[in-house]
This record gives C-alpha cells, structure tokens and sequence, in this order.
C-alpha cells in the first residue's frame, strides 16, 4: 500500500494566504475600476445614445454625430442713460462758529439764566455776575472826575481874571502862564477820570453775560455761587452755530484738478451728506473751499462743504458719507457690471446673435460706474444684447438658448425628459421595436446590440438597424437578404 508523504503544514497555510492576498488585490483593483468608471459616468454625461455614432444612421446609412448641449445664458440690452460721476469720502460734521463763554470780570455767579442744550441767540443774556463791587468802583469813579472837574473849572475862571489884570499890566506875565499850565494840568486829569470812570462802567456791564453768537448752549460747566473769572479754561459753557454747519472731508490728488476747473467755471458742485449705513440722506448742500496744499502723509487735500441743516440733522463732530457731484455724463450707453469681464487684452463682453442664438467676443471700454450699471465708452451700441449670466462657460461663437426658449423645441423626437439625452438602453437589455414601414421586417424579442451591431430575429432575417431609433420608438427598417441555399 503507497503511502504519500504529506507536505509540512507550514507550506500549506503560506499557500493558503498567497492565494487569499491575490483574491484580495483582485476584488480591489475591480472595485477601483467600478469607481473610476462611476466617476468618469457621473462628470461625462452622455451625449450620444446607446447605439454610438453608428446606430445613429439614418435611414440612408449616414451617421451624424449630435453636438454638445448649449448653455442656457441671461442676456440684457444695452441703454442709454445719464450718469453722475460722484466721489464718496467720509467727512465730519464742523460747526460754522464755536463760541467758550467765559466772564470778562471776577465775581461771583449769581444767576443762570440758559437751560443747557437751549438755542441762544446772540446777545441774549445768559448769566449774571454779582454786581455791588463795580457798581461802588464805579460810583467811586464818577466822584473824582466831579471833583477834578470842578477844580478845573475854578482854575479856568482865575486864569481869565489874570488875563484881564495883565492887560491893565497890574500883574506879573509869569502868573498868567502859571495859572494856564494849572488849567491844562487839571483837563488832563478831568481826562483820566473819565477813562477811569467809563472802565468800572464797562466792569459793571461784564457782570450780565450775553451770548457772543447765535447756536445752541452745551452742558454748563459751573454752578450759581462759585467764583468765576476771565482766566478758567472752561468758562461757563461753550456754544456751537449749527446753521449754517459745515462738513469737512479729503479728497484724493488726482481729483484737484477736475474740482478747481469746476470751481473756476463757477459751477455749483451739490454735497449730499448720508448717514453711516449709506441709506438716509441727512442734508444736501454746497461745495465751499478747497485747501490749498496736499497732505504728503495720505496723498489727499482738505475740502469744505456748507449745509443749511434746517432740520438739525448734522450735529458737530458726527462722522458722516459724504457724496460730491463732479459732473454728469449724457446719453451713456450703460450695461450690467454682470456683463464686463475681465482678460488679457482687457475688458470684453458676449454679444448675443439672436437669430443663430450664438455669441461672440468682442472688446469694449468701461467707464464710469453706478450702483449695478458701467458705462461703456467704445464697442457696444444701444440696442444689442450682451450676456449677464452664464459667460463663465462661454467661448467665441458659441451657441447658446435664453430662458425665453420654448422648453423641448430643439429636441429629438422620441427623446426621454428625464434626462435630456435621449439614451437608449444598454448592456445587453432587449429592446422592442415599433411597428416597420410597408415592405420592411420589424424584430422583436432579440438583444440590443451595443455599439450599433445588428439585432436579430427570431425567424432568421438579419439586416442592420438603428440601436437608438428602436429604443425611442421608431421604426425599424429592416432590408431583406435573400435566403441562401442552405436555408432553403
């Protein structure tokens, strides 16, 4: 009896995991290739039917390949339209006129006669000053220029009695001219004294405060009882004038030029001043001045605008969006911002052909800007339709379909709307023909061929047909080959 010899167990389990990893690199590299064919279905829809190029033969035999699907576009015309040419800035509300309330004398307050936040106008009395120490200053100095002036009157009636005594040479020149010197002596100091005396009247006045301009009063910055005078930094309240109110704000360099010819033809540049979210317009006014140097640092020039700001919108110190009107551009022919792309050579649009619903390339020069619109200066006329949406995907002389489009009007007959392609059925499934014309054999029954080979019948007849005409329905056309001798 032959007795084989086993091989060692160690050869056979290495065997067996050979086998099992091979297994494994196979069913991974079958999967792969499934993902890569899913992946290549999914981003490369078909465009062509089950049948391929050759199945699509008509009748005659000739195949003609379909081209690739066109590209659904927005389109807009091209108008004509004025356009403002603006410069946005951010400016600063300034008051026309600021006013530090301060007292001209020492004393103390003793009435306030303003609420804070209240419009003044100028003159009007604000506060008063405790008036008993200028009042006596005052009465003090009205009685030396009395007894000075006295004394100067007395002076003067014996300077004419030494005229008359010198004329009758009853007295000596030398008292004349003495007594004419006294006289001068005591004009000057009568002099003095009035200074003095309009001085404590001037003192007296300081003691009411009046308001120097017309604005509104801010907060007080002193209470009724506490001693003022000319030297506290903060006084006893500030007013500011808010009308007329200015704004000031920059302007960039290059723009100077453009403002001084306006400014030198007299025109009248609009300001519109808006709110910090661009949406409310506060006040509209006036270009007023324009620095006369360039801020080396920003590159920008100072200017200032006057606003009347009769609802006391702008208040000093708001930050605001300043918009100034430099001039308006007439019967520009404008486009969608959409529209203009941007290339190698430059700025271009799509033109649509709307006849063979087909676009082409061409060069423009854009302009100004408003909002959603751009002006173009050379290329486009008033009137052609240029494309807005879709462009990305776009070439020159491409064709294109508007959503305007009846939906289905460019498709085959027979073609299915679930995908738009128009696909027959393949891999194998069977496929079933309609009805053939007088005189031609329909199949039935028999596999799709894939790539457009022949179906065949179930009683015998062979001939070509169109994979995708029988998966949409169509006729069958079928030319009878006469049999052989065999089956005869």
């Amino acid at each position: 009896m032959d007795q084989r010899a086993e091989p060692p167990l160690p050869q056979v389990e290495t065997k067996v995991r050979k086998r099992k990893s091979l297994l494994g690199s196979i069913i991974a590299l079958i999967a792969l290739a499934l993902l890569v064919a899913l992946a290549w279905y999914l981003t490369h829809p078909a465009t062509e039917s089950a049948g391929g190029p050759a199945a699509q033969a008509g009748p005659g035999g000739s195949g003609a390949r379909r081209g690739p699907p066109t590209t659904t576009v927005g389109v807009a015309s091209v108008e004509r339209a004025d356009i403002p040419v603006t410069v946005e800035a951010l400016g600063t509300v300034t008051a026309s006129a600021v006013a530090v309330v301060r007292p001209q004398v020492s004393g103390v307050l003793k009435e306030v006669l303003f609420t804070e936040g209240q419009a003044v106008r100028a003159g009007q009395l604000l506060a008063v000053i405790d008036p008993r120490q200028f009042e006596t200053a005052l009465l003090q100095a009205s009685g030396q220029r009395q007894r000075d002036e006295a004394q100067l009157q007395n002076a003067r009636v014996m300077l004419e009695r030494f005229k008359t005594l010198l004329e009758q040479d009853s007295i000596a020149r030398q008292e004349v001219d003495t007594q004419a010197a006294l006289v001068k002596q005591l004009e000057g100091t009568v002099a003095i004294d009035k200074a003095a005396e309009a001085a404590a009247k001037l003192n007296l006045s300081y003691t009411r405060i009046t308001a120097p301009i017309s604005g509104r009063v801010g907060l007080r910055a002193v209470d009724v009882g506490n001693l003022v005078g000319s030297n506290d930094a903060n006084g006893i309240a500030d007013i500011t004038q808010v009308s007329p109110v200015d704004v000031e704000f920059s302007l960039p360099q290059d723009l100077v030029s453009d403002v001084r010819t306006r400014i030198n033809d007299e025109a009248s540049l609009p300001v519109t001043v808006l709110d910090r979210n661009r949406q409310t317009v506060l006040d509209t006014g006036k270009f007023l001045a324009l620095d006369n140097q360039v801020d080396t640092q920003t590159g920008t020039v100072k200017a200032k605008a006057r606003f009347v700001n009769a609802k006391a919108a702008l208040f000093p110190s708001q930050f605001v969006n300043v918009r100034l009107l430099l001039r308006t551009i007439q019967g520009a022919a404008v486009v969608p911002v959409s529209a203009v792309r941007h290339g190698g050579n430059g700025d271009f649009v799509y033109v649509l052909n709307a006849t063979e619903r087909t676009v082409a390339l061409r060069n423009v020069k854009a302009g100004q800007m408003v909002g959603e619109k751009v002006e173009i200066i050379s290329g486009l006329k008033p009137g052609e339709q240029v494309i807005t949406e879709g462009a990305d995907r776009l070439k020159d002389g491409a064709k294109v379909s508007l959503p305007t489009d009846r939906p289905g009007g460019n498709r085959v007959p027979g073609e299915r709307r679930g995908n738009g392609q128009g696909q027959a059925r393949q891999n194998g499934q069977g496929v079933q023909a309609g009805q053939g014309a007088p005189g031609t054999q329909a199949t039935q029954g028999g596999q799709a061929a894939h790539g457009g080979q022949a179906a065949q019948g179930g009683n015998g007849a062979s001939g070509t047909a169109s994979a995708d005409a029988a998966a949409q329905g169509q006729p069958g056309e079928r030319r009878q080959r006469k049999p052989d001798a065999a089956t005869q």
